[in-house]
């Protein structure tokens, strides 16, 4: 089913409808050496600091804001294993509606534990039934209404407010970079960006083990990639949604893949050198830009999400500091 890309009016209303439920993260310059010096600058858009430690916050709220109460009251549910099924927990719990949370099997039982701490409800699903609630956009199964986890309009729009932080923080930004996962983040922020400021340009950022918006731009239509599992978990997978496609390519400037090590690289670093937490997908975006020397002199890396395992954060960290 297509799906509308959200205006800049339905952006600014969505400011308006979340404003009481989200943070507005700060934007803080990166430090340190090869962060380009003069010449260059690196911004860090923190959305980990968001209170379920994401930005998928944005979404969910506004996606519930422009319910009725008679919708709200018949409760919501999403299909998520990780920061929007808490999102939607979080929100739903803050105007005292049910929530439930459709799972694959597989989903990590700390992942779960965070989803019923917020007061949702666990529906574990075979994946093949949790991917087709999210292709069919929906389940004649579950009662309530269904908010997708990037192919609704009211979620990008949600997404897109981040768009309009950055530009009233950094009016004269060349460039922003967005982890890539479904695609309503990166759409929404770049429609929010390049509104207002048109020539700037908005990239995505694969992880190099489950890369398909970047594969689909080089064959020129929506293409399969292999899959592997890592601790990159909040971006990758092996395929682009059909309805998200000419979405993505008329709002972004193309796709920079980076690596494992790249990733943790900058795990790393945020963690050093500004005590920020971040998970894999939340760092990527400053793997690319650390990656991608040529990309203006002044760029903003969208720290998507903070929610990674402690076990692995320590792991990342003596590799790199020799502890």
């Amino acid at each position: 089913m297509p799906v509308r890309a959200p205006s800049l009016a339905d952006i600014l209303a969505a400011r308006e409808r979340i404003g009481p439920h989200v943070l507005r993260t700060p934007l803080v310059r990166l430090r340190g050496a090869g962060a380009g010096g003069d010449e260059r600058q690196i911004w860090l858009k923190l959305e980990n600091l968001q209170p379920t430690g994401s930005f998928k916050m944005r979404g969910a709220a506004n996606a519930m804001g422009v319910l009725t109460p008679a919708e709200l009251a018949q409760g919501v549910y999403t299909a998520s294993a990780g920061n929007m099924a808490q999102g939607v927990a979080w929100n739903a719990r803050a105007r005292g509606v049910p929530a439930r949370i459709i799972v694959p099997d597989h989903a990590p039982d700390n992942k779960v534990r965070a989803i019923e701490a917020l007061g949702g409800t666990v529906v574990k699903a075979p994946f093949d039934r949790w991917w087709d609630v999210l292709v069919a956009n929906g389940s004649p199964d579950e009662r309530g209404h269904f908010i997708h986890p990037f192919c609704n309009r009211e979620v990008m729009a949600g997404n897109g407010t981040i768009g309009l932080e950055i530009v009233e923080d950094l009016p004269d930004v060349d460039t922003v970079i967005v982890p890539y996962g479904g695609g309503g983040l990166s759409t929404g922020i770049a429609l929010a960006v390049r509104a207002q400021r048109p020539d700037a340009k908005v990239y995505a950022c694969e992880v190099e083990t489950a890369a398909p918006l970047a594969a689909s731009l080089d064959a020129g239509e929506p293409a399969t990639v292999d899959y592997e599992p890592s601790f990159v978990d909040g971006i990758g997978s092996r395929s682009i949604m059909p309805a998200m496609w000419p979405l993505v390519i008329a709002a972004l400037t193309g796709s920079i893949v980076v690596s494992l090590c790249e990733i943790e690289d900058a795990v790393r670093r945020l963690f050093i050198a500004h005590r920020v937490v971040a998970e894999g997908a939340g760092a990527s975006s400053l793997a690319a830009a650390l990656a991608s020397p040529d990309l203006g002199r002044r760029v903003v890396c969208v720290v998507s999400g903070g929610n990674i395992n402690p076990d692995i954060l320590l792991e990342i960290t003596k590799r790199g500091t020799g502890l």
